[in-house]
């Protein structure tokens, strides 16, 4: 059976097509690789340091528990991030 989604228009709205493994880092910004993500997956929760997409500077959420995080980010920072098993889906 055919994708009945293959010809949508991808937007914030419609489903995630694909997911990648985020390692945490303070240099990798998600606007250089072409890949910013519409939502995060936590598999273990913990402190998450981030800077959302349209800010130029960066937020500790404190703890977040394991889930789907519905944040746009270009960065997930390794400096005070202790979650773990952290995905991009986009």
């Amino acid at each position: 059976m055919p994708d009945p989604f293959a010809n949508v228009t991808d937007t914030l709205s419609t489903p995630a097509r694909s997911s990648f493994a985020v390692t945490p880092s303070d240099s990798t910004d998600f606007l250089n690789t072409g890949i910013v993500p519409k939502r995060l997956y936590v598999t273990t929760g913990g402190t998450l340091a981030v800077q959302m997409l349209g800010d130029a500077g960066s937020i500790s959420l404190g703890t977040v528990a394991a889930g789907f995080l519905d944040l746009r980010v270009r960065k997930v920072l390794s400096t005070g991030t202790t979650a773990t098993g952290i995905f991009g889906f986009y």
